[in-house]
């Protein structure tokens, strides 16, 4: 059970409901009882229910102020008397030990009116109680019950802050810096670092003299880097119109017809053996 502390001066709010199965102390006519409160050294009295019998109903709230250590509260009945004295009905005692289910146990069982105790740390932790408390008499004996309503106001506002003051706290949230996205693309932004943390692609040269052209630059910006040295030719939109000539280790084919010099003439007149011919030739 956890200690209530802090209620030094704040209000304790008691209604008086009613009573039920009173002890009758009259033999002849109907008792008039009335309640009486005491916290400390603070009494308040109810009105008197005239013939109210053993059903009185009271219905009257009382404000105490509360004393930081003192949780007792006491409630006595009477029978109001004309001619002679008051008859004391019954009383009970509001103390933070045992709610009244245990409390009507003990009496059913002890005659002890020490045994008989009533808590009030309901009331005190929770902010209200509206229970009904057995009253005992002076031997011990049961002698009715009395409906009383406490209301503490200031039991939910101390419960949410003990309860935030002994929550665990968590760890302190540390925003990350991110740097903000331009709403289009500026070529005010730098180029990212990755940019120039590798070197240029090395050139690649084929078995002849033609190399490919160099991809097409990136997208501008302020920062401007010199041109890494490169091979390639310079950027044409059109493309070349043919290839130059791949090496060949064969000789080109010869060119027809062949020079004069590449045969000897042939020999003329004809060689003998063959006559030579007549021109025109004789008619037959």
């Amino acid at each position: 059970m956890s200690s209530i502390t802090g209620i030094q001066g704040q209000p304790l709010e008691v209604t008086v409901v009613s009573c039920s199965k009173l002890k009758d102390t009259e033999w002849i006519s109907r008792q008039d009882p009335y309640v009486c409160v005491e916290y400390g050294s603070t009494k308040f009295r109810t009105r008197t229910c005239t013939d109210g019998g053993k059903n009185p109903v009271f219905q009257e709230k009382f404000i105490f102020p509360l004393i930081e250590g003192l949780r007792e509260l006491n409630v006595l009945v009477w029978n109001s008397n004309t001619l002679t004295l008051d008859d004391f009905i019954g009383s009970g005692k509001y103390v933070p030990l045992l709610p009244p289910s245990i409390h009507l146990f003990f009496y059913s069982h002890f005659s002890s009116p020490s045994i008989f105790r009533i808590q009030l740390h309901k009331v005190l932790s929770q902010g209200f109680d509206d229970s009904a408390w057995p009253l005992q008499t002076k031997t011990g004996r049961y002698a009715g019950e009395v409906k009383v309503i406490l209301h503490y106001a200031i039991a939910n506002h101390q419960r949410h802050k003990s309860v935030s003051s002994h929550a665990p706290s968590a760890p302190p949230y540390v925003a990350t810096t991110t740097p903000p996205v331009p709403s289009s693309y500026s070529t005010s932004y730098p180029p990212p670092p990755s940019a120039t943390s590798y070197p240029p692609p090395p050139s690649y040269h084929t078995t002849g003299s033609y190399s490919y052209p160099p991809p097409p630059p990136p997208v501008a910006s302020t920062v401007s880097y010199p041109l890494p040295p490169t091979a390639y030719p310079p950027y044409s939109s059109h493309p070349p119109s043919s290839y130059p000539p791949q090496p060949s280790s064969y000789p080109p084919p010869p060119s027809y017809p062949p020079p004069a010099s590449a045969y000897p003439p042939p020999p003329y007149p004809p060689p003998a053996g063959y006559p030579p011919g007549i021109y025109p030739p004789p008619p037959y």
